[in-house]
């Protein structure tokens, strides 16, 4: 019986995803064909599963992680114009450093920079000192999740900063590139969790300022 459980389950994953994919190949017709939308809704699904402990949602995230996806395909084609600068930042779990950066640069830059985030071994959860370090300055977490680094998304990017992933974070001619020295969040206690926080703050800053001056 747990069998045929797991098998329904299956199908039920397998439909829902495919109507993700018919919805995505619809908003990106003519630009992304429907054999490349569903290959990365699948492998998005796929790859969150790896580290996922739970997968009430998982369906939905990989149709949110595959839609990001797919815009960044689009753009590292030059099929879709980029408005404005696109960040990517780079940590190896995707649930402290590179969040907060990210969370940062949305607060701080607003619809002037498009960023992204993603971690070479992508962790399960945010780390939850990281999530009340940044409720402290009125930033919600709730939709945020740690995502793997594909190769779309680091096409697409104008500037990546990366964080304590090393050799595991891939390097593209034409692409401007910083690292940042950053204590890992998962090591600290909350001042230190604060501090790290109001270091990744100011970097932010500057990198905006010179982003958009």
């Amino acid at each position: 019986m747990s069998t045929e459980r797991g098998q329904a389950a299956l199908l039920s994953v397998e439909a829902t995803l495919h109507r993700a994919s018919e919805r995505l190949a619809q908003h990106y017709v003519g630009i992304v064909n429907e054999e490349t939308v569903e290959r990365i809704v699948f492998e998005s699904y796929a790859a969150l599963a790896r580290t996922a402990k739970v997968d009430v949602h998982l369906a939905s995230l990989a149709e949110k992680f595959a839609r990001d996806r797919l815009i960044a395909l689009a753009q590292s084609k030059g099929l879709v114009a980029k408005h404005v600068p696109e960040v990517l930042y780079i940590c190896v779990q995707n649930s402290g450093r590179s969040q907060m950066a990210a969370a940062l640069t949305r607060s701080i830059a607003g619809e002037k920079v498009h960023v992204r985030s993603a971690g070479s071994q992508p962790g399960v959860t945010i780390h939850p000192a990281v999530v009340t370090v940044l409720e402290e300055l009125g930033i919600d977490m709730n939709e945020e999740f740690p995502k793997p680094l594909t190769d779309d998304v680091v096409r697409a990017a104008d500037a990546i900063v990366t964080m304590g992933c090393g050799d595991a974070c891939p390097v593209y001619p034409g692409k401007r590139y910083l690292d940042w020295e950053l204590q890992d969040p998962a090591e600290l206690d909350l001042d230190g969790v604060r501090a790290v926080r109001d270091d990744i703050r100011a970097k932010v800053e500057r990198l905006v300022y010179e982003l958009t001056d």
